[in-house]
């Protein structure tokens, strides 16, 4: 044999190293729920539209700081220079009223959609995580609620209690929450019996902290789309109580200017179609927000 053979025979294999890819950074959930939502453009122009609404109910009345109850002009004094849009049928200003009342219309809608979801998860989780009589009580309280209409019920409530703008907002609270108590009770049903719900009652962990730290976590996606769905449906309601009247008269709102000027609408239309035009398009920007957010939290659409 020769030299070279026994060199090639005798000499190992130098070792090859091994390829090591970089490591992916871990993305949170919140922040991949983010980048969903920046995909969706009709989540995006809903978020920006929203945006520029909240911000002129928050800097507009710093800005033009007309007293939006205080008769400045005629009645009924079209779109000009001196009244940009117009006045209404005391004489006030239109465009003073949109400024100032929507901070009272998208605090409403806001304050009101939080009862409707506190209220909704409570019932839903309990009768979803317990079952048995406590489910059985729960659903036909729900049943009860949801039998009664709930914009007549919410006008019995502001009639007896006074048409204040803390009633208004409560009143729409407590007869809008059914929705959410199914959706959390139908969430809570499917979640409780699984097999990770199963070892934390092993490891020894309580009803309240299964309930609220490990199946409400899980179950929040639908209830974030349901709130926030919930604003835009609390804005009609108080749109609509003050549209028959039993908006708060001390409180200048979105709702109240169509309420007060509906009678006018032939003789006025800007009394009532730019307030209407807000509670529009603060309707259709949360809706927008809602289908982005939907999109967000869902992880099929996630995965894409």
């Amino acid at each position: 044999m020769s030299t070279l053979d026994h060199t090639l025979i005798a000499t190992p294999p130098a070792p090859v190293a091994p390829v090591v890819l970089p490591a992916t950074p871990a993305v949170s959930p919140a922040r991949a729920a983010f980048r969903q939502f920046m995909k969706s453009p009709s989540g995006v122009a809903g978020a920006v539209l929203l945006i520029l609404l909240v911000a002129m109910t928050l800097v507009g009345p710093w800005i033009y700081t007309i007293d939006p109850l205080e008769i400045v002009g005629l009645p009924f004094t079209p779109p000009s220079a001196d009244a940009w849009l117009g006045t209404d049928y005391l004489g006030r200003d239109v465009l003073a009223g949109l400024v100032h009342g929507g901070r009272a219309t998208l605090t409403v809608g806001a304050v009101a959609a939080l009862i409707t979801i506190a209220i909704g998860v409570t019932v839903g989780a309990l009768a979803g995580f317990f079952g048995g009589w406590i489910d059985s009580l729960l659903v036909k309280i729900a049943e009860f609620f949801q039998v009664l209409p709930p914009l007549l019920f919410a006008m019995v409530l502001v009639t007896l209690f006074g048409p204040k703008l803390t009633t208004i907002t409560l009143a729409i609270g407590a007869v809008s929450w059914t929705s959410a108590a199914r959706l959390t009770r139908a969430e809570f049903m499917r979640l409780r019996d699984l097999d990770f719900i199963k070892a934390s009652r092993a490891a020894g962990a309580g009803n309240l902290h299964l309930i609220l730290r490990v199946v409400l976590p899980n179950a929040l996606p639908p209830i974030i789309v349901s709130a926030t769905l919930a604003i835009g449906v609390a804005i009609l309601f108080e749109g609509g109580l003050s549209f028959l009247g039993l908006g708060d008269p001390n409180t200048m709102s979105w709702g109240l200017m169509i309420g007060q000027n509906r009678n006018y609408v032939l003789d006025a239309w800007w009394a009532v179609t730019f307030p209407g035009a807000a509670i529009f398009l603060s309707v259709l920007a949360i809706s927008l927000v809602g289908d982005g957010v939907n999109d967000a939290v869902n992880p099929r659409l996630r995965r894409r």
